[in-house]
């Protein structure tokens, strides 16, 4: 069942957050919640700051109605979730943030509001979150400890088993073999596991979007493919042989394919779901077909977890310029998913 075929009482609830203070996140979200079929689609709940909140309902030149309440268990059951919730929340003051800038309380300010949104998530307070976007230096600088967001979500849910970053554009999305390390490492981390791991991830995570049976491909690791072993041989000796028998346990993969061309059958509608080899293998594509309507699910976690894919840019903040289509698209996947981590067991 879709999202927009639910009871009001069945829709998942999806918690929202103002993302990095200094960027352009609190603008979109007062924007996202100032459209109005946004509220069809989930109980939503927003957490942040009330002063970065009215300073984004400011920017974007919107001013949306909430429903204070006093903690995530009351979200869910509200009589009237056509209202989004409003959860405030005191992790930053404006005098610690310049805009446009990447700075320490910042980043400890999305740190500390992600970990309350995934301990509602834990206690099954929230099916889902979105936020908005965040800037990993900060982070890092406000007591992040992993190389990325993801890494630190999968260490705090207790995520088991294979787990990765997700860009979507659309009716297309992509699994990396590996991501945010050196280029130079990312022969290390090429083995038949993982790529049987990321396909079967990826497919099942469509599933859990609304894709019923979506058709995978898997890009080569070498120029043209490796030319048969001349080229280089992991399509010999890693690739080709995880998708044969990816393929005897009845997925719908092929591959390998070249990276050059692979995202030309992605386009025409051959595929729904493309595992690469490593990051920009997938995101130089997807940014250049639709930077801003991209979407980043974190992938293989217990609880769904959506972003837009770009970043924070800190140059026109507060400038309400920001295009929402990407923070639009992200909460549309949270409230898929997350309705169906509420009402099947598919995820």
């Amino acid at each position: 069942m879709r999202d927009d075929q639910l009871n009001p009482s069945e829709l998942p609830v999806v918690v929202l957050t103002l993302g990095d203070a200094a960027g352009i996140g609190p603008e979109l979200i007062a924007r996202l919640l100032g459209q109005t079929d946004s509220v069809q689609h989930a109980n939503i709940v927003l957490t942040g700051d009330a002063w970065l909140w009215a300073e984004g309902q400011q920017v974007a030149g919107v001013q949306v109605a909430t429903t204070p309440v006093q903690s995530f268990a009351q979200v869910r059951g509200r009589a009237n979730p056509a209202v989004p919730a409003w959860l405030p929340v005191d992790t930053v003051a404006p005098s610690q943030v310049q805009r446009g800038v990447a700075q320490a309380p910042c980043g400890k300010s999305v740190l500390a509001i992600l970990n309350t949104c995934m301990d509602a998530a834990k206690r099954r307070e929230v099916d889902a979150i979105c936020f908005a976007p965040l800037n990993k230096f900060a982070m890092k600088q406000g007591g992040l400890r992993h190389e990325d967001e993801l890494h630190h979500f999968a260490e705090y849910l207790g995520a088991q088993g294979y787990f990765c970053e997700f860009n979507t554009l659309g009716d297309l999305w992509t699994s990396r073999v590996s991501s945010h390390i050196p280029l130079k490492d990312a022969p290390s981390f090429l083995s038949k596991d993982r790529i049987k791991s990321a396909t079967r991830l990826i497919y099942r995570s469509l599933q859990a979007a609304g894709v019923a049976e979506p058709k995978v491909a898997v890009a080569a690791f070498n120029p043209h493919g490796g030319d048969g072993g001349t080229c280089g041989r992991e399509e010999v000796e890693i690739i080709e042989p995880a998708v044969r028998e990816l393929a005897a346990e009845g997925f719908p993969v092929d591959g390998p394919y070249p990276a050059d061309t692979i995202f030309l059958k992605a386009r025409d509608g051959q595929y729904q779901a493309i595992v690469t080899m490593y990051h920009d293998q997938g995101q130089i594509a997807i940014k250049l077909m639709g930077f801003s309507k991209g979407v980043t699910v974190q992938g293989g976690l217990p609880v769904p977890i959506t972003t837009p894919a770009h970043g924070t840019a800190y140059d026109i903040a507060g400038k309400g310029i920001a295009d929402v289509n990407a923070t639009y698209n992200a909460f549309r996947i949270a409230a898929r998913m997350g309705a169906t981590l509420r009402n099947s067991s598919l995820v």
